[in-house]
């Protein structure tokens, strides 16, 4: 069933967005629009509601992989590769944003860079965020990928990285699966021991990011750098 059948022309996601624009609509309307249409009665908002209803609301639509989404009641491979699509390209968008050429001098670009990369990911993973000596971003790299509970860090090949870049400096960045944003003494230690080996490369450590779903902590602000 699509939403011009069963939705008057007030009601209709997309006429509404065109006229008083994205703010107005819901997630399950958002979501709606890059469904279509729905099946067996159920027009595409009721199928975006139960599939947020499914997952969790967005975070948990967002960890889902193609294979999963397209099993889900309304999907299919075609609108799973859309839904997937548009996930990438809001954390793409983000990351345009740090690639202006400007420096970083703004934190909450990061902050939101980081959090869209790493709050819906299951395991963890690190990111490294490599920058010129004007503190430009040069390139973004996945250091390492783990378990829920531990993910290998190794000293020697960040500092690699960093002069295979010509980086002057790194900002670390990974995420808690377990949801607390707390850096552990495992965390703190890495920090120390990466600031060091950096620093012998002439690289500076700007600062270690923690995510945890919607919670970011940076450890240069509590005093760790």
């Amino acid at each position: 069933m699509t939403l011009r059948e069963s939705l008057t022309p007030e009601e209709r996601p997309r006429e509404r967005l065109a006229r008083l624009g994205t703010q107005t609509l819901t997630d399950a309307e958002l979501l709606a629009l890059l469904i279509g249409s729905g099946f067996q009665g159920r027009n595409a908002v009721a199928v975006a509601c139960d599939l947020l209803a499914t997952c969790g609301g967005l975070r948990g639509l967002q960890r889902q992989s193609i294979e999963q989404l397209k099993r889900l009641p309304g999907l299919g491979l075609a609108k799973a590769c859309v839904m997937t699509a548009a996930f990438e390209l809001g954390l793409r968008a983000s990351l345009a944003e740090l690639r202006t050429g400007e420096p970083l001098t703004r934190f909450d670009l990061v902050r939101n860079y980081c959090r869209l990369a790493l709050s819906n990911l299951d395991i963890e993973h690190c990111l490294g965020l490599f920058l010129d000596s004007q503190n430009r971003l040069i390139h973004t790299v996945e250091l390492a990928r783990g378990t829920l509970t531990q993910t290998a860090v190794y000293v020697r090949e960040v500092a690699k990285t960093a002069l295979q870049h010509h980086a002057s400096a790194l900002i670390l960045a990974h995420n808690h699966p377990s949801g607390s944003a707390a850096p552990s003494p495992a965390d703190i230690s890495l920090t120390h021991e990466l600031r060091e080996a950096l620093g012998l490369v002439d690289v500076l450590l700007v600062d270690h990011v923690i995510v945890a779903g919607p919670n970011v902590v940076s450890l240069s602000e509590l005093g760790f750098l």
